[in-house]
């Protein structure tokens, strides 16, 4: 077992995400996940992600706060424990338009 405790989890850089910070909680340098990682991302207010797509799929499930996922097909809020599915190459973005800060859990295969 590999327990990541939270005063030890390491920031990582999301490429195309502003007003974000994101940590590592799996995978990456912090476990060695043989398939999958975990991060969690804290959105500032007016933080998020623009618009752009992953090879892999990824799930989203939001812990506190509320974020604005934005795909082709409209725009969803997502509420604490609410969770979205974005399909491998499916374009979106990330919008934290309220003025408190939104915690997002990201699972993603490697």
């Amino acid at each position: 077992m590999k327990v990541t405790r939270w005063k030890e989890a390491k920031q990582y850089p999301a490429k195309n995400h502003f007003g974000m910070v994101g940590f590592r909680l799996q995978g990456g340098d912090a476990s060695q996940t043989q398939n999958f990682w975990v991060g969690l991302s804290q959105f500032l207010p007016a933080g998020g992600a623009e618009k752009g797509a992953s090879p892999t799929e990824k799930v989203y499930v939001v812990l506190e706060g509320e974020v604005t996922i934005v795909t082709k097909d409209g725009e969803t809020v997502l509420g604490p424990l609410d969770s979205c599915l974005l399909a491998a190459n499916e374009e979106r973005s990330v919008n934290n338009r309220s003025n408190n800060i939104a915690r997002m859990l990201v699972i993603s295969p490697n």
